[in-house]
């Protein structure tokens, strides 16, 4: 049974005993289809629209934040997991995962225009996501297969492995003036470092899923767990020194935070869909 979720003002103010990094000036939840539980799978730049997912990323929607209409893009399997869209907001590149006659998975890699409301097939019947990873439109760092750091400039390909070629990364991201890269070690914590693979700097262990705010702010997920299930999950800010700021309380089970142009959207475990204005 979906649990209904209370979120009273004081929930969303920030703890006094951390610092106050972002300045919140309102949150609200979103209005999604009746019996429909889904989370954030990204933001447009500009924070004009949303892409949505449901739990197990099958389908993916466009939610207009003017206007809240929904357009669905695709009801494919997988189409949630690594969700891509251009600088400019127009394209959205994702996998539409399949059976194939053999009894294999594969994936058709598809990129859909916005305005147009059309989608064509980049590459078909791909085995795994390397593909869907070399696509560059919103960052030039992407995952590998082998969960190390790619950073592609121009026709130069670099893997980036900075805290060892032992260790799995996770969700790395370019700054928005391009200088460094954001990045999470598995069991190990939040760090950057700059375009070389260099320069590391250890930020926080309880950030997960981390995404820079501006060149000096990142906001991640700091979730809980009892070893089967997740007990608690805030939204938190955290600077380049360290700093902390508590932007949802871990009792809301906020998952995923997804920033642009001042937004904050974030999922919550029970499927509702939140949008924070910071400044």
């Amino acid at each position: 049974m979906r649990k209904t979720l209370l979120l009273c003002v004081v929930c969303f103010i920030s703890i006094l005993a951390t610092a106050q990094l972002l300045e919140i000036v309102s949150t609200q939840q979103l209005t999604i289809p009746a019996n429909e539980e889904l989370k954030v799978a990204a933001i447009s730049p500009k924070g004009d629209y949303l892409l949505l997912t449901n739990d197990v990323n099958r389908g993916l929607m466009q939610y207009d934040l003017s206007t809240g209409n929904i357009t669905t893009i695709t009801d494919a399997e997988g189409a949630g997991w690594g969700v891509k869209i251009s600088p400019n907001g127009q394209e959205v590149v994702y996998r539409e995962r399949y059976m194939n006659a053999d009894q294999t998975l594969r994936n058709n890699i598809m990129q859909y225009t916005i305005k147009a409301q059309k989608k064509s097939v980049i590459a078909k019947g791909q085995r795994d996501l390397s593909k869907l990873a070399s696509v560059n439109l919103n960052s030039n760092v992407t995952i590998n297969g082998d969960l190390h750091m790619v950073l592609t400039q121009g026709n130069k390909t670099t893997v980036l492995t900075p805290n060892g070629v032992d260790e799995a990364y996770n969700w790395a991201s370019l700054s928005p003036d391009g200088t460094k890269i954001l990045y999470y070690v598995s069991g190990k914590g939040c760090y950057t470092c700059d375009l070389h693979g260099r320069d590391i700097h250890y930020i926080a262990l309880d950030c997960r899923a981390p995404q820079w705010y501006n060149n000096h702010i990142i906001v991640g997920m700091h979730d809980e767990d009892n070893g089967k299930w997740m007990t608690a999950s805030a939204i938190v800010a955290y600077n380049m020194q360290g700093d902390k700021q508590i932007l949802v309380n871990k009792e809301n089970m906020a998952v995923y935070p997804y920033t642009a142009n001042g937004k904050i959207a974030f999922s919550t475990i029970y499927g509702e869909i939140y949008l924070m204005n910071v400044k």
